[in-house]
């Protein structure tokens, strides 16, 4: 078939397919995980044709870029994911009577909660995967057998997935605001923390150290300092730029670190997400953000989860992938609900709404899939391993607002509490 119709067939398939079942569904189905099951259908299945052309050469590319688009606005949103306080309300029965609870009172707490929350699920999703899930056939990583396989496996089951938990708060409605604002917060700080740990865990799998560096490579660092330093000094020297100057620098910031983290032997999403993340705030701020990552979601990035769907090897998609995306599902919520419980991250928190926060972070969505997709391509995933993170990211995003919804029931506490976050 002639490139352009192929990429006319992909964009029909993953990109009106998806937003159509997205409106059937009434928005229910989170609209960033329907390519991927799409994609996972017709793998399994083997209904696609051939001669179709699907994927297609141009769909792969529009993807790719859609999907950086994404990884550049979910670091930008780092820095923009300020919470402010909500009207005063009077205490109900499961507030304390003392008053509003102040966020920023504890800093210390929101971090330690911020922390447990990413370190426990890292914790138990590693030995999980050591002592079991990469025992199973088929599970073995070409370069992540051992720790290093259960700590890629650990890290994707620790994600929170910020983009995507975006969407769903916002679906939530202002009725549950104050503590959809604490779970953002916290999946802000986990999310920066999962790209870092990413970075070093691609950073070992090299295992090549500084002595096959070269000008290229240390070019590459010095652009990683360069557009850190850079985003500080025009926050400070030019607080309200020129609307064309901060679109001129977008594409500019998101292509040095995209080639910079290339260049470094680790993914080009890595180094989108730290360009958007390091870009000067009050530049940020002239953006429409959340208009750029929708378009970013529902134009461009369904290519390339599609594709990421429907090149899983459809022979280990079945029951037996199912199980594991289940187990690991369970692994994840209980270790996630259990973490806030352990260390709410508002002092005198009820338990059901500190269980509530717990529902919300437990969200893998995009950024497990992005993370998962990393380390397949570096090696550090099998295909198996592949399949059951995929579908344990369309699992816990579809089962995020039922678990929250169930935690809060016949409660008003959320509408009324209020949480400060500065």
């Amino acid at each position: 078939m002639h490139p352009v119709l192929a990429a006319c067939a992909d964009a029909l398939i993953f990109v009106l397919l998806s937003w159509g079942l997205w409106r059937l569904f009434g928005r229910s189905v989170p609209l960033a995980v329907l390519p991927i099951v799409i994609g996972l259908v017709l793998a399994a299945s083997g209904w696609l044709p051939p001669e179709l052309g699907v994927p297609s050469a141009i769909g792969d590319k529009l993807g790719w870029v859609g999907v950086l688009a994404l990884a550049f606005s979910a670091g930008l949103e780092t820095r923009q994911s300020h919470y402010r306080p909500q009207p005063e309300a009077e205490a109900t029965p499961s507030v304390p009577a003392a008053g509003p609870v102040r966020a920023r009172r504890s800093v210390s707490r929101f971090a330690l909660s911020a922390g447990l929350a990413l370190v426990l699920p890292f914790a138990v999703g590693t030995l999980a995967a050591y002592g079991y899930f990469n025992q199973l056939p088929g599970w073995t990583a070409p370069r992540g057998d051992g720790w290093l396989g259960a700590v890629a496996i650990g890290l994707c089951v620790a994600v929170s997935a910020l983009p995507v938990l975006i969407g769903i708060v916002r679906e939530l409605g202002p009725l549950h605001r104050p503590l959809t604002q604490v779970a953002l917060a916290i999946a802000v700080v986990d999310d920066a923390v999962l790209w870092i740990g990413l970075a070093l865990l691609l950073f070992l799998a090299e295992g090549t150290g500084l002595s096959g560096w070269g000008g290229l490579d240390a070019l590459a660092v010095a652009t990683m300092i360069a557009l850190a330093t850079l985003g500080a000094w025009l926050h400070r020297r030019y607080p309200s730029p020129p609307r064309a100057a901060v679109w001129l620098a977008l594409p500019l910031y998101l292509a040095a670190g995209a080639w910079a983290s290339s260049r470094l032997g680790l993914h080009a999403l890595l180094g989108a997400y730290f360009a958007g993340a390091v870009l000067a705030p009050s530049w940020a701020r002239q953006l429409p953000l959340e208009r750029l990552g929708g378009y970013a979601l529902i134009g461009l990035a369904p290519l390339f989860f599609g594709h990421s769907g429907l090149r899983i090897d459809g022979e280990v998609l079945g029951w037996a992938s199912l199980q594991a995306a289940l187990a690991l599902l369970l692994v994840s919520v209980a270790a996630k609900l259990a973490a806030l419980l352990m260390c709410p991250p508002i002092a005198r928190l009820p338990r059901r709404e500190a269980l509530a926060v717990g529902a919300l972070l437990q969200c893998k969505g995009l950024m497990e899939i992005v993370a998962a997709t990393i380390l397949r391509d570096k090696g550090l995933l099998s295909e198996h391993a592949f399949a059951a993170l995929v579908t344990l990211a369309v699992l816990s995003t579809v089962l995020t607002g039922p678990l929250f919804r169930w935690m809060l029931r016949g409660r008003r506490a959320a509408a009324q509490a209020r949480y400060e976050y500065v």
